[in-house]
Order: C-alpha cells, then sequence, then structure tokens
C-alpha cells in the first residue's frame, strides 16, 4: 500500500523544498512536479507526486484526521 500524505510548500532551494505537514516541517525532492512556495503537494517516500489545490488539500488532512482518530480510539 502507498500513503501520500499533503503539505504546504514554505520554501524552495534547487530541487529541495521544506514542506509544512501541520506545523512539522519536513524537506522533500519537487524535482518531478511544478511546485512554487505556498503551492500543496503530495508526499510519498521523501518526493512531491502531485501538485493539489488548497480544497482538496485540505479534504485530503480531514479524511486523515479521522482514520487517525478511529485507530486511535480502536485500541483502547
Amino acid at each position: 500500500m502507498c500513503l501520500a500524505v499533503p503539505g504546504k510548500v514554505m520554501s524552495i532551494k534547487d530541487e529541495q523544498a521544506e514542506i509544512d505537514f501541520g506545523g512539522v516541517l519536513r524537506s522533500a525532492d519537487i524535482s518531478m512536479v511544478e511546485a512554487e512556495v505556498g503551492d500543496w503537494v503530495l508526499i510519498h517516500a521523501g518526493f512531491a507526486i502531485e501538485k493539489l489545490d488548497e480544497e482538496e488539500a485540505q479534504k485530503t488532512l480531514e479524511l486523515w484526521k479521522e482514520v487517525l482518530e478511529h485507530d486511535e480510539t480502536a485500541f483502547r
């Protein structure tokens, strides 16, 4: 199973970008997409694989939140 998580591009240097995942910054390679600061991208295994509009990114983040909350309650 492959999982990709949306994040917001905060800065770019060459083909590396700092991506904000809800307050957690991580570096990712953006060479496969044409991303600019402020864009939302899907990150998989350290690579941006697709650009998203903000609405789609927020919907995806909400779904992740629901999944994580469900998993948390399942193990209590």
